[in-house]
């Protein structure tokens, strides 16, 4: 992409101009030129004192590893010093910018295991820089300030646009990720939240957003999530190309095309500006949009040498000049803590009364990126999990508000809609119980866990094998609730049959206590499943007390063992819903 010409809306650039934020970040510039020079540098407003001079007799050599979306900014900025033979104290500035992927540089940092061949970084987000020092052994990076910003948002194509009621419709990020996924008629796509800082904050601002309707956010996020995961991307960089090129019904109707993503403004802004791409129009939720901030870092500053330190500390002052931030808003991106640019929202397909203006939204807490990334894991990971139905005659009982179904018919049709959640390379099985259901036996293998996309015979899938097992499903009239030997059994299996790289799980579902006198006892089985865990493969029990008359307290002491947990639903038709909060809060806990 061709550098852009936008009106330049920070002409002044004296000292009265400076927001607080600026007057810290040349602050503490300052003091670490000072402090490297032993006290004996002298600073002037607006950077540090440049020398006249040749070049040709001296300069001092920067490497800049620099995310690939800013990367040609800072590379135009750095052509810019050398052509104006910008200085550090007499040393015209040579600076060299390397785009890489941030994920990996923070992977690579947070290892410690090779010392960095570059003295600045520059990723788009400081999750990175705060990912890179979490273990505590990593290189030391030293952030001083931050170059620029863009808000995270959700693009569209016009079509999409359209239907959301785009610009005069506004939405919270839960309204627009429910509005997006209803239906599953509009296909939304994004980066991958493990290497994707506008993934992460995307999701991360769905699961801390207010659902407007339903009495479980957890849930809806997890479904939400499940979903995006299906249509995830690498990187920022090809997300973009996810997007239907053009109206025409071929593009519309191509199931690997998507009609929304979770994009930043900057990068919306430079698929626009491409030649032969279709415009896409932004959504900015109400509740805040979180923001890339670019943080500008030393890498390892106890090895830089004083002209290294103090030309890097230069070179992040002449990113905050005006003409620097006119390369860097030709780009799309905004200055921090300046208002936002209405040049650059309307190229990048904002447009008011979307409020692309507002204050940004109070960045996640380390906490909220845990679990959001724990939540992510878990939901992209293909799951293993063999379900496990009470059979028993009380599955016959009516289920108050809903004419002649019985539990058993509400239980199978919330499975059936459960069982749409999971991906073609996810394994789900099925067993049902009740006492001498088989012989002596208190349980039946109906159908083996395998993936759901596998062949069956007549010309079918597993899945649609499993859901006619699903619809199948009958009481046994007099039959009790076998669960402590089925839940043993059921345990065992799973754990024989362990796929690694899977999150394996039993699912067991039950409206009632055990009634078989005749196996182990409740202390039995929690003895012997506390023997049989295993923390290297990891086999949870999510127990689902179904009705009034199930012994939530029961399930609960059973699965927690495991690392499971126990849920109790009133009305069967939620089962579906807590199915995907267990995975997601076993997993997190995995």
């Amino acid at each position: 992409m061709g550098r852009h010409s936008l009106p330049d809306e920070d002409a002044r650039d004296d000292a009265r101009s400076r927001s607080p934020v600026r007057r810290r970040t040349v602050a503490i510039a300052t003091v670490l030129v000072l402090g490297v020079a032993g006290g004996a540098a002298v600073a002037v407003e607006g950077g540090f004192l440049s020398f006249a001079g040749s070049c040709a007799d001296s300069a001092v050599h920067l490497e800049v590893v620099a995310s690939p979306d800013v990367a040609p900014a800072v590379r135009e900025v750095a052509a810019l010093a050398r052509d104006k033979q910008v200085t550090s104290d007499g040393q015209c500035l040579d600076v060299d910018v390397v785009a890489r992927d941030a994920y990996k540089v923070a992977d690579t940092l947070s290892a410690g295991k090779a010392e960095p061949d570059y003295q600045v970084w520059i990723p788009d987000s400081d999750l990175w820089v705060q990912r890179a020092q979490s273990s505590g052994d990593g290189v030391r990076l030293t952030p001083v300030g931050n170059i620029a910003s863009s808000p995270v948002a959700l693009a569209t194509v016009p079509s999409a646009a359209k239907s959301l009621g785009w610009p005069e419709k506004t939405y919270t990020w839960a309204q627009l990720s429910e509005a997006a996924t209803e239906k599953g008629t509009l296909r939304l796509g994004a980066a991958d939240p493990a290497r994707s800082a506008t993934g992460l904050l995307g999701l991360t601002s769905i699961a801390g957003s207010t659902y407007s309707e339903g009495p479980d956010a957890d849930t809806k996020v997890a479904a939400a999530a499940k979903l995006l995961s299906q249509r995830i991307s690498d990187s920022d960089q090809q997300v973009s190309q996810t997007l239907a090129q053009d109206e025409s019904g071929t593009e519309k109707g191509n199931p690997r095309r998507n009609q929304a993503v979770l994009l930043s403004e900057q990068a919306a802004f430079a698929h626009n500006t491409e030649d032969g791409t279709q415009g896409l129009e932004l959504f900015y939720p109400t509740d805040g949009t979180t923001q890339l901030d670019y943080p500008y870092a030393l890498v390892d500053e106890g090895r830089l040498s004083t002209d290294e330190s103090r030309a890097a500390l230069r070179f992040m002052t002449l990113l905050g000049e005006r003409e620097s931030r006119n390369i860097l808003a030709g780009r799309g991106f905004r200055t921090p803590d300046k208002p936002a640019s209405p040049a650059v929202v309307r190229a990048a397909g904002g447009r008011a009364p979307q409020p692309y203006a507002s204050a940004p939204g109070k960045a996640p807490s380390q906490k909220d990126i845990q679990q959001t990334l724990g939540m992510w894991t878990i939901t992209v990971q293909s799951a293993r999990l063999t379900t496990v139905v009470d059979a028993s005659g009380s599955m016959a009982t009516l289920v108050p508000g809903r004419g002649d179904q019985t539990r058993m018919d509400v239980t199978k049709a919330s499975l059936i809609q459960a069982l749409a959640q999971f991906t073609p390379d996810d394994e789900v099985g099925l067993w049902d119980f009740a006492t001498n259901l088989d012989g002596p036996l208190d349980y039946r293998r109906k159908v083996a866990t395998t993936r759901l996309g596998d062949p069956a015979p007549g010309g079918r899938t597993h899945r649609d094998k499993l859901s006619a097992a699903f619809s199948a499903l009958s009481p046994v009239p007099d039959g009790a609730t076998g669960l402590y030997d089925t839940t043993l059994a059921a345990y065992k299996d799973a754990q024989a049959d362990y796929a690694s790289g899977r999150f394996n799980a039993v699912v067991i579902l039950t409206d009632g206590s055990n009634q078989d006198t005749d196996g182990i006892s409740r202390s039995g089985l929690i003895t012997e499943l506390r023997q049989l865990v295993d923390p290297e493969r990891p086999v949870p029990l999510i127990a689902i007390a179904v009705g009034p008359d199930a012994d939530s307290e029961e399930v609960e002491q059973i699965a927690s063992v495991t690392g499971g947990g126990g849920y109790q639903v009133t009305d069967p038709a939620d089962i579906h819903a807590v199915i995907l909060k267990a995975i997601m809060e076993a997993g997190q806990g995995a």
